[in-house]
């Protein structure tokens, strides 16, 4: 269940990308349900989590091997994640309904809703990573998405300086965040 948290976003941004072309009306249902869905397993995960008091750390696989260092892939569910993540997905349904409405006439909608669905996925990347290499790969797809999102309307001059704008900001961001796990690792070490 826990898992099926953070795939959710993901099944909807490969269904919008995959079968946009020929559901291009059913893209922004596929997506929305699928936010949805993870939202009502994020309340389900956030009321077992506070009722039992318990992380609940899902491993996937080994990701890095080093002397000293050894991370693997995997999410962790504790309080404050689950709280986290049921404010996550219920702003983001509350994004994707508002989107398909606005965007009823676009025809690049299924391109739109795609992106939403990847913006939402990184951002439970992000707030489930169990290390600060995963929190990061979550931090760089949330700038990733929302580049993609802000320049959607690429025949726009003031989109495409938007979007390289925030790219700009955020590789600051990038950087600022780098040396923080550095010198966390550090220290640890």
């Amino acid at each position: 269940m826990y898992l099926l948290i953070v795939l959710f976003p993901l099944i909807g941004f490969l269904s919008g990308i995959l079968t946009g072309r020929w559901l291009s009306l059913g893209v922004g249902f596929i997506t929305t349900f699928c936010v949805f869905l993870s939202f009502l397993f994020s309340i389900t995960a956030c009321y077992i989590n506070l009722c039992s008091a318990q992380t609940v750390i899902v491993h996937l696989t080994p990701w890095l091997f080093s002397d000293s260092l050894f991370l693997d892939w995997s999410f962790c569910f504790d309080s404050l994640t689950c709280i986290m993540l049921v404010i996550v997905t219920f702003i983001s349904t509350g994004v994707h309904l508002y989107s398909v409405e606005y965007m009823e006439n676009d025809p690049h909608k299924t391109r739109f809703m795609s992106y939403l669905s990847l913006f939402t996925f990184f951002m439970l990347i992000l707030v489930t990573g169990n290390n600060f290499l995963q929190m990061f790969v979550g931090w760089e797809g949330v700038g990733l998405s929302s580049y993609l999102l802000i320049n959607f309307w690429f025949t726009r001059i003031q989109a495409n300086k938007a979007a390289i704008k925030a790219m700009l900001i955020n590789r600051v961001g990038d950087f600022a965040l780098l040396i923080a796990i550095f010198f966390n690792t550090y220290n640890f070490w």
